[in-house]
Parts: structure tokens; sequence; C-alpha cells
């Protein structure tokens, strides 16, 4: 005994690192952003504990292109079975929460929670508070055409007494088509980026106070742009999230 709390007296655990808890991260959705996900959550757990500390997590990365094909089909039952049966993989192999690491996911988020007993943290309820902390009332939301338009994120943003506006019908294909026939080949073109500035342009003269980059694709696309209204980056902000309950 005496020995072990040597141990612990000279080593340079903090109580935090000694308590951190485990994240499960479903990833591949796509790997473009999974990457960002792993990097974003050490660089957090790095700055909150300093040293060489890093995340504890596990993850699952998924084939996208059995996901991406059961979307355009609408099967969100498939995709239900799917994150639900991963999800309770990663639970029982010891993680303490979860993240599914793609906004249009969250669209099962009601399933997958029902189907564990880990908290899933939910990327539009931490978006949503991100924006309640800088007291804004309307904001835009960029996605998939099923984050856009299935009302999942509204219904969250609302809550929180937020107001969402959604690009017009045109603006809305093109930026689906441009996540699913570029961004998740890993192709950001500096003619959609171009075309992706335009759109906000038009939804802040609207009445947008901040966009929200609602697929985690798209702030790699817009990485270093800058705009007169804040941009929220989902996945920074589910990442930062996480942390936030791996350290509480």
């Amino acid at each position: 005994m005496d020995m072990l709390l040597a141990y612990f007296r000279h080593t340079s655990f903090t109580n935090s690192s000694l308590f951190m808890k485990t994240i499960g991260l479903i990833g591949g959705l796509t790997w473009h952003s999974t990457i960002d996900y792993y990097r974003i959550l050490n660089e957090t757990i790095a700055q909150r504990l300093g040293g060489v500390h890093s995340a504890k997590i596990l993850m699952y990365s998924v084939d996208f292109a059995e996901i991406k094909a059961l979307t355009f089909q609408q099967d969100w039952k498939g995709i239900s079975n799917v994150m639900c049966g991963i999800s309770k993989q990663l639970e029982t192999a010891g993680a303490d929460c979860l993240m599914l690491g793609a906004n249009t996911m969250h669209n099962i988020a009601a399933d997958v929670q029902a189907a564990i007993g880990i908290p899933l943290i939910h990327i539009a309820e931490a978006t949503a508070n991100a924006i309640s902390e800088k007291q804004l009332k309307t904001v835009a939301l960029l996605g998939t055409v099923y984050t856009m338009e299935m009302g999942f994120y509204q219904e969250k943003l609302s809550a929180n007494g937020i107001s969402t506006i959604i690009p017009d019908d045109d603006d809305r294909a093109f930026i689906n088509n441009a996540i699913y026939e570029e961004m998740s080949l890993g192709q950001f073109l500096p003619a959609t980026k171009e075309r992706f500035t335009a759109i906000i342009e038009k939804l802040v003269q609207q009445g947008a106070e901040g966009i929200i980059l609602g697929c985690t694709e798209i702030p790699i696309l817009l990485r270093d742009s800058t705009c007169n209204v804040p941009l929220f980056d989902t996945g920074y902000i589910h990442a930062k999230a996480a942390v936030d309950f791996a350290l509480a």
C-alpha cells in the first residue's frame, strides 16, 4: 500500500485524468471529418489537462458507402438498426458516453439513446447551447437536405428560443450534392467554396445572425473563410461537449 501511494504521489496524473471518462465515437461519416473529431478531442484534452494527456476514445468507423445508400433510400429504420447495434458494442466495450460523428445521423438519435444506458452527446443540443451563449435568436442551417428539412435540428434550436432559416430549394440541392458527391470523396473545390460563401451572404441578408455548419465536412471546405456573422462548426462544438462530459 505504501508503495502504491508513493507511486501516485510521484506521477503527473491529475484527478481529472485519473477519472476521465471514455468517449465512444461512431466515425467514418465521413472519415475526413472523423480525423478532425479525433484531433479536436485530443487537442482539447491536452489543453485542459496539460502535458501529454490525450482523450480516452473507443471508435467504430463504418463503411460510409453503406450508410450513404441507406440514407438515399431514406431507410431510417435500417440506419437506426446499424447505429444502435454499434452503440451497444461501444457501450459494452467500456464507453461512458456516445457520439454520432455526423449531423444527419442525429435524425435517429432518440432511437440510439433508447438502446443504450450511457448518455448520447447530441450535436444539435450542443450547438443550440453554443448559439444561446452568444445570445443569438435567428440562425441559418446548412447541411444535407435531411438535416435541413427533417426538423430534428429545428426542434432542438426552438427549445432554446432560436429560430431557423434554411436556404431555398436550389441552394439546398446544391449543398446536398456538394456534400455527397464532392466532400465525402475528399474534394473541397474553390468553386464550391465560392458558392457556399454566396449562399451564406444571402442568408445573412435574410436575417441570419449566425450560420450553423450542420455537416461536419463543411468546416473543412470553409476553413480560413471569414464571415460577418459567427460560423458554428458543429463538429468542433460536438467534440468540446464530449470533452466537457469526459472531464466532468
